[in-house]
């Protein structure tokens, strides 16, 4: 017999929207509790079953939560800016405000389809005009602190997006949206200080409870270097230069310097000879990303300025070279070679025939760089010193001769913030014809994104919006003075960057959350979303809330205190003999193998992410047309653990739905009424296994261990199957343990059971501890040294008493008949073992 859940499920959606069951209570005597998915972008293709993996996590935290007395805060929205959007909007010739309402409706309908107990009256949408005011009022408060400032400065340039992206969103040389070339190109942008807050990014990771690779990425990209800032002067001219180096012990060994090609200095020391070549090399250098230059360089490339160096230290002169290996963006845009102690140095000058001078002892520079430590040489005042001593005497002479001091630096970049597209939130400035730049006063916000349907990048630079002439034009009505809105709009970030705040206090208008309100919920106690974002939005999340924190906004420090990982859900994939992905309906299953239905080649199965390319993404409409939502669920959390990747499983699917069908079974009869054998009469048969269960399952949800969690309610459910009565209270309590994991059947059981209320805010179970007391043991019986049989005795029992059970035993008399005991020997708590012949 099986439930039907297609009219369960339905029932439960409709109750729990008509009575609002999962508003957030704000009861002062209550202790809160904030669970948060990581919104999602509302894309063209709804979710697939990837998506509910994490959702269901917190979602489970928080019926439990409710249960346990705790005011709960789970809310859901929308983060609806940004390329793709507008990509998709431009691919197909919708309107993005359109189609984003469109989207939103099917992931909607979708996340409730699934029984999730989000609080709906909080919803969100990062491109509501309510909401963004908001996001311009934080940029406006930036802008006043001098955090967001204008710049040109070399960008990521994605022709064939027509817009600029941040070093952030280049994936291996590509653009992390489409995979396109990506140009560096100096241009115009906004940009938000967040190297202002680097120390503090970095040092407060210790407060929060995070994956420690998440804190490792967000540390590696910050970059914290300590070291010295060395100036070198220019041979024969006025000009100075700087470099950053973690080991200024070793500038005796500087043999020549490298500039970045796109750095304004070259073009001033490049001597006449040169400048043809520094020129075609610098027009070169501007075609590749910042990660072609640096990770994936194959070859050392570089050309030499004609001009020299002199080394502070000792007064050689050392030539001056441009080369694509260093970058405008990261420290001075220059570096003092060291070639006989850096790998790419040594590479760059054993290519370029340049002098290599060994200043550390160990290693033989004839043959490769010594990157090890060792003592000073060829230092003068250095040698003999450690490399720690040698740093802090060298930091000392440089500054005593003001040609150096001691300096931090960070591979931190600021956030490149502005973008030439359309569909994001406008920029609240305007650009004066008298050279001063405005902000949009704060009673004019928000600035609404004006309507057009010519949506196309510019190209030039400027977003679709400087084709709205009526919109950029302005006119102070104070002064006459004529002037421009800026044309570029945030990037899709920037609404992320406070979300989880505004579901706080969603329908303020004076302020983006009240205080007192954003004490009692921040910061949020569970973040459950995917690593990938762990210098993206995690890092921004975190700079956005420090900066409101500073100016009074917000109570704390930090906005997630505990943060988790969900894995991925693989899907079936094909590979041919040269490893290549072979779509899915390109497949057929025959002969027991799988082949390419065009060429007829044999292919390897195995799992690989889903994708459209590969045709292998499960809808999770059609899991739940055939199995239920609360088998989707169920399967989802017992896959295994909760931040593996994991394959999905047809047959998995099945069993977790055998297991549902199981339980229906033995609650409820032929009728649909409560079984006859569920009594209140308790004969001791299941209260250890089920104390035992209250405590496993709430302690694994608590630490977010669903799989054996199911588990054991799996083993509950055996035993229960094993006894003639089952105890009404035991089944009250094992109903609201499998609530949470499935709640559309908790629901319908629970009311079987001959409840009225719905089993959310029922009070979750407590386990006896005394029932947890192991009082039995098994011990072994054994004839002659071989074990013949087995019992189960009380612990500590007596060796007469033991000695009893053993002779008692079938089996043991079976294997002593007709044989004499010449002896007995007893071990208390582990065996009997009777000698006989």
């Amino acid at each position: 017999m099986s439930y039907d859940h297609k009219v369960i499920e339905k029932r439960w959606q409709k109750y729990w929207a008509k009575h609002n069951t999962f508003n957030t209570h704000d009861d002062p005597n209550q202790p809160n509790f904030y669970a948060l998915d990581m919104f999602p972008y509302p894309s063209g293709q709804g979710l697939h079953v990837g998506h509910p993996e994490g959702y269901t996590a917190t979602d489970i935290i928080s019926r439990m939560k409710r249960a346990q007395g705790f005011n709960v805060l789970h809310p859901m929205g929308w983060d609806a800016f940004g390329l793709p959007a507008e990509q998709y909007a431009l691919d197909t010739g919708n309107d993005p405000a359109e189609f984003t309402k469109k989207n939103i409706e099917t992931f909607k309908r979708q996340i409730n389809s699934l029984g999730f107990s989000y609080d709906w009256n909080r919803e969100i949408n990062t491109t509501d005009p309510e909401y963004y005011k908001w996001t311009q009022w934080i940029f406006e408060q930036m802008y006043e602190k001098g955090l967001a400032y204008e710049a040109e400065v070399p960008v990521n340039w994605v022709p064939e997006l027509g817009t600029v992206i941040s070093n952030e969103e280049v994936i291996d040389g590509k653009s992390e949206r489409g995979g396109y070339d990506v140009v560096r190109k100096p241009m115009r942008q906004w940009m938000l200080k967040i190297t202002a807050y680097a120390d503090r990014l970095l040092d407060d990771l210790e407060e929060v409870d995070w994956p420690e690779n998440i804190k490792e990425m967000q540390r590696n990209w910050i970059g914290r270097s300590i070291g010295a800032n060395v100036t070198f002067k220019i041979a024969n001219r006025e000009e100075t230069f700087t470099v950053f180096t973690t080991r200024p012990d070793t500038l005796f060994g500087a043999t020549y310097a490298v500039m970045a090609p796109e750095l304004g200095l070259v073009q001033e020391i490049t001597t006449p000879e040169h400048k043809a070549a520094v020129d075609a090399y610098i027009e070169e250098a501007a075609k590749k990303s910042e990660l072609n230059r640096t990770d994936l360089a194959k070859e050392k490339t570089g050309v030499f300025t004609g001009a020299y160096a002199i080394n502070p230290v000792n007064g050689k002169e050392i030539p001056i070279w441009i080369a694509d290996y260093v970058l405008s963006s990261y420290g001075t845009g220059a570096i003092m070679a060291v070639p006989a102690h850096d790998e790419r140095d040594y590479e760059f000058a054993k290519t370029f025939g340049l002098e290599i001078v060994p200043v550390l002892a160990g290693g033989d520079v004839e043959n490769e760089a010594f990157t090890g430590d060792g003592e000073h040489i060829n230092s003068d005042f250095l040698n003999g010193l450690n490399k720690q001593d040698g740093i802090d005497n060298m930091v000392a002479w440089l500054e005593e001769h003001n040609c150096g001091k001691k300096e931090v630096s960070y591979r931190l970049r600021d956030w490149l913030f502005s973008r030439q597209r359309y569909w994001g939130e406008p920029i609240p400035v305007i650009h004066w014809e008298d050279g001063t730049t405005g902000l949009v006063p704060d009673y004019e916000l928000p600035l609404v994104l004006p309507k057009t349907e010519n949506i196309q990048p510019s190209g030039t630079g400027e977003s679709p919006l400087a084709n709205i002439d009526e919109w950029v034009n302005v006119v102070d009505p104070k002064t006459g003075m004529k002037g421009r809105r800026e044309t570029n709009t945030m990037p899709q970030w920037a609404g992320s960057s406070w979300y989880f705040l505004r579901f706080i206090d969603p329908h303020n208008k004076e302020t983006l959350a009240d205080f007192e309100k954003l004490e009692r919920w921040m910061p949020v106690d569970l973040y459950i979303g995917g690593a990938e974002h762990a210098v993206l939005h995690l890092l921004y999340a975190r700079f956005w809330h420090k900066f409101l924190y500073d100016i009074g906004v917000v109570p704390t420090k930090e906005p997630f205190q505990k943060l988790y990982n969900q894995g991925m859900i693989l899907g079936q994939s094909y590979r041919d003999s040269r490893g290549a992905l072979v779509p899915t309906n390109m497949v057929e299953k025959r002969d027991g193998g799988w082949f390419n239905v065009e060429t007829g080649e044999e292919l390897e199965e195995g799992p690989a992410k889903m994708s459209k390319s590969l045709k292998n993404v499960i809808n999770p409409d059609d899991v739940i047309q055939k199995y239920g939502a609360d088998t989707l669920r169920t399967y989802e959390m017992f896959m295994g653990p909760l931040d593996a990747a994991i394959p999905w499983s047809e047959s998995g699917l099945e069993g977790s739905r055998k297991f549902l069908d199981r339980v229906w079974r033995l609650i409820v009869d032929q009728d649909g009424k409560m079984r006859d054998h569920i009594t209140t009469f308790n004969d001791g048969k299941l209260t250890k296994v089920y104390n035992q269960t209250v405590k496993k399952v709430t302690e694994d949800i608590e630490n977010l261990h669903f799989n054996t969690a199911i588990s054991q309610l799996m083993v509950f459910v055996n035993e229960a199957y094993k006894v003639d009565a089952l105890t009404y209270e035991y089944i009250e309590g094992f109903v609201q343990l499998l609530a949470p994991i499935a709640p559309h059947l908790g629901e319908e059981l629970w009311q079987i059971l001959g409840h009225e209320e719905s089993i959310s805010y029922v009070a979750w179970p407590v386990y006896d501890e005394a029932a947890l007391v192991e009082n039995e043991i098994e011990v072994i019986l054994q004839v002659n040294g071989k074990v013949r049989s087995k019992a189960i005795v009380p612990i500590d029992l007596a060796k007469e008493e033991m000695e009893k059970i053993a002779m008692a035993d079938e089996l043991i008399q079976r294997n002593i008949d007709g044989k004499t005991v010449r002896k007995v020997i007893v071990v208390p708590n582990k065996l009997v073992n009777i000698v006989a012949n």
